[in-house]
């Protein structure tokens, strides 16, 4: 999948995107030597896409909810350590991050829904 296909899928563009804001934020945590919620906010947050990217070339339409649901995990737990970050004082502003989360969210969860009535 190129540039041009990315632009043109909505969930993988938003997750590619979130992506690299998660790639920034992480460095910007890496630099306050917060290394420990740097390392599992780049995993989980680049992890979304991921599977994302990876769904879009599953074998079945069962394999592709199942990267779904893997990302939809991923992003409860990416938004899990942007909280922490959030709500601790030593901790740089993850608002903007969070508000991304939930549109990852909704997205992957009405992509999951539709996709779960076509296959029933």
């Amino acid at each position: 999948m190129d540039g041009n296909k990315i632009s043109k899928n909505l969930i993988v563009k938003l997750s590619f995107d979130f992506s690299l804001l998660i790639i920034d934020f992480a460095e910007s945590l890496e630099q306050k030597r917060k290394f420990v919620i740097s390392n599992q906010l780049l995993k989980s947050g680049t992890s979304i896409g991921a599977n994302i990217w990876e769904a879009q070339n599953a074998e079945s339409k069962a394999d592709f909810i199942h990267k779904m649901k893997i990302s939809a995990k991923e992003c409860e737990e990416t938004k899990y350590w942007l909280l922490l970050c959030k709500h601790s004082s030593q901790y740089p502003n993850s608002d903007y991050l969070l508000e991304k989360t939930e549109i990852l969210q909704k997205v992957l969860n009405k992509i999951i829904s539709t996709s779960k009535r076509v296959i029933s």
